[in-house]
């Protein structure tokens, strides 16, 4: 089975000014953004990539870069991922975001959420896990133990790591996702398995599947936990 490493941006200009970017173009990473993309490529060093798919958006191509620079692989742009239509609220600033009654329902109630002129978290949710699962099926299809990276966005990846987990969309806040950060998913013969989130340190290298050192068959999960993936 293939491994999905999910990447959210860098740190960006949006991010740092308060402002809900949403689709707004022409938003870029910082200079810590840079530094988290480069931090990325070199935790993911000891691995072979198979394929990297991205978010149309300038910050998302731009953590791609130093991965893209190192493994030689072309980043393919994916509709699927790009961040949430946020519609009206896209630019404004969170501070006044906070006072609309529409902030209370994605916090309580997010499957209910639908951004004014924009899309809803259902929406959002549906295309994301679509878009990833259609990639790691075609991924997959070519090299069974291959890995693979899609960079996105926040709330993009918090729905993904949730829908791995079963979990009903109205529970995908609990989920946390930092600028920079690693989340890693494999869609099993019986169900997806989530080896980390919000990962933000530490060589990548042991989300390889090996399966000379398989405890049980690929997909299973081991009773007792197994021995790890050093055994």
């Amino acid at each position: 089975m293939a491994t999905l490493i999910l990447v959210r941006h860098g740190r960006s200009t949006a991010n740092t000014s308060g402002l809900l970017a949403g689709r707004t173009p022409g938003v870029h990473l910082d200079e810590v953004g840079r530094a988290q993309a480069q931090t990325v490529a070199d935790r993911l060093a000891g691995i072979t990539v198979s394929r990297m798919v991205s978010s149309p958006l300038e910050r998302c191509l731009e953590t791609a870069e130093p991965l893209a620079a190192r493994t030689g692989l072309p980043v393919q742009p994916e509709a699927g991922l790009a961040e949430c239509d946020y519609g009206a609220w896209s630019g404004r600033a969170i501070k006044e975001l906070l006072k609309e009654p529409l902030w209370r329902v994605v916090q309580r109630n997010p499957s209910a959420a639908h951004f004014p002129e924009g899309e809803s978290l259902q929406q959002m949710s549906a295309r994301a896990a679509a878009a990833v699962r259609r990639h790691d099926r075609e991924v997959g299809e070519q090299q069974a133990d291959a890995v693979w990276v899609a960079f996105s966005h926040g709330d993009l990846i918090k729905s993904i790591v949730a829908d791995a987990l079963g979990l009903h969309l109205d529970l995908f806040q609990r989920v946390h996702v930092d600028p920079g950060s690693i989340s890693v998913v494999r869609y099993g013969e019986h169900r997806p398995t989530v080896l980390t989130v919000n990962s933000h340190e530490g060589a990548l290298d042991w989300v390889a599947p090996r399966p000379e050192t398989a405890e049980a068959p690929a997909g299973d999960a081991v009773v007792g936990g197994g021995s790890g993936p050093t055994a």
